[in-house]
């Protein structure tokens, strides 16, 4: 284990559960899906005409009128979820400190809409009625810019880039730059805004989404043998990070700790993982190593567990080939059955479900897990969350390119 220790101490959300984490959790816990059909574009000519769309949100409430409208979708998401996790914080950033806070924000596709709207203005209409804002709108590392200029932080600030896994390396990375010394705080999490017209048409043509269109509700059915595909999400979630010292010195209260972040990568196929499961097993074997901690001492695990046919039969070999016989012991649920797959948001939001788990002993559900898949045979929490008491827990973020994230988040004890 490193020799500074990383606490969180703020947490925020905009997720299709609702507009902050108590919402959210509260939902998740419930069991309850923010699956339903499309109504952010008219989407009767494709084959996917559902998604889990945020709903409710308006970025006035966030932002004034002028921000808004220089922010694409994400970046608004990202800056609202992180006044939230700021608020909790009690964090405010100083002359003193601005320099040693850090934002790091993933997102895998940024500014999704604007891009495709420009690209519209562009070519059909003229050049000169674009957007003046459209590059700052469009670019990945556009949220992580909005809030350090929100906020007056000085520190590290870029985007992670890597697929549906960004969120949690966005986390990882922020994790090692304060254990490094080169950050005391750190913001960081994910953002997306990818339910546009051509990015659920994409995801279709490589034959990643559920089809099930009369079933919003039930599309995204994690470990069921009936599985179809994955079920596209949005938001963003953030998470305050900072040096256990820094925390203690102003007061803070530590939600959680952050022990250990381990990366891998296939290097096997742009889309497809890896059959055997081995580049994810790589990921959690070396953040448990970095941790310090025995498979033996895992209580709890959020799985990446899409709802695609060869993403949930090969994370639960990976998990196997960690874990031993114990896998069969080890709680595992799959939360995007209930937020949909949020991309580069999702590894952020799933590390605040495994927190929320740790402090109030409850795991969330994987729900729709009706008919369980033969190859997918451990303890998947089904369909109802389930009390039990978490110290240690691990969350999975396995993306397109063959990136694995993995972290490790253990329960705050005071010491």
């Amino acid at each position: 284990m490193h020799p500074r220790r990383v606490v969180v101490t703020g947490m925020g959300t905009i997720t299709p559960l609702g507009l902050d984490v108590p919402t959210t959790w509260a939902h998740a816990v419930a069991g309850r899906s923010g699956a339903g059909p499309i109504t952010l574009f008219d989407a009767s000519r494709l084959n996917v005409r559902i998604a889990a769309e945020v709903k409710g949100f308006d970025p006035l409430n966030y932002m004034d009128a002028r921000e808004a409208r220089r922010r694409d979708r994400f970046e608004q998401f990202a800056v609202a979820a992180t006044q939230e996790a700021v608020r909790q914080a009690g964090l405010r950033i100083t002359e003193e400190i601005a320099d040693e806070v850090g934002v790091i924000i993933g997102s895998a596709i940024g500014g999704a809409q604007t891009f495709a709207d420009g690209v519209e203005t562009a070519r059909y209409k003229s050049p000169r009625l674009l957007h003046p804002f459209v590059i700052p709108m469009v670019i990945t590392d556009g949220a992580s810019a909005q809030i350090a200029i929100a906020l007056g932080a000085r520190g590290p600030n870029f985007a992670t880039v890597s697929a549906c896994a960004a969120g949690a390396d966005a986390i990882g990375i922020a994790y090692e730059l304060i254990c490094s010394g080169d950050c005391r705080v750190c913001i960081a999490g994910g953002a997306e805004a990818s339910i546009t017209f051509v990015g659920i048409a994409a995801f279709d043509r490589i034959g990643a989404m559920s089809r099930r269109n009369d079933d919003p509700a039930g599309a995204c059915r994690p470990f069921d043998r009936d599985r179809d595909g994955t079920v596209m999400g949005e938001g963003a979630a953030i998470l305050v990070l900072e040096d256990l010292e820094f925390a203690r010195a102003r007061g803070a209260e530590p939600l959680a700790e952050i022990i250990g972040y381990g990366a891998t990568s296939d290097a096997y196929h742009p889309i497809a993982p890896d059959e055997d499961g081995a580049g994810a097993a790589r990921a959690m074997t070396k953040a448990l190593r970095k941790a310090g901690i025995r498979p033996g001492e895992v209580d709890y695990i959020n799985a990446h567990g899409t709802g695609t046919p060869l993403n949930d039969k090969t994370e639960t070999l990976a998990i196997k080939m960690v874990f031993g016989e114990r896998a069969y012991e080890i709680p595992v649920s799959a939360t995007k059955s209930m937020t949909g797959h949020m991309i580069g948001a999702t590894g952020a939001l799933e590390a605040i479900f495994c927190i929320m788990a740790i402090r109030e002993g409850i795991l969330p559900p994987t729900i729709n897990l009706q008919n369980p898949d033969p190859e997918c045979d451990l303890d998947y929490v089904p369909n109802q969350a389930r009390r039990k008491e978490v110290r240690i827990a691990i969350t999975n973020a396995f993306g397109f390119g063959g990136h694995n994230s993995v972290l490790v988040l253990k329960r705050w004890e005071g010491v």
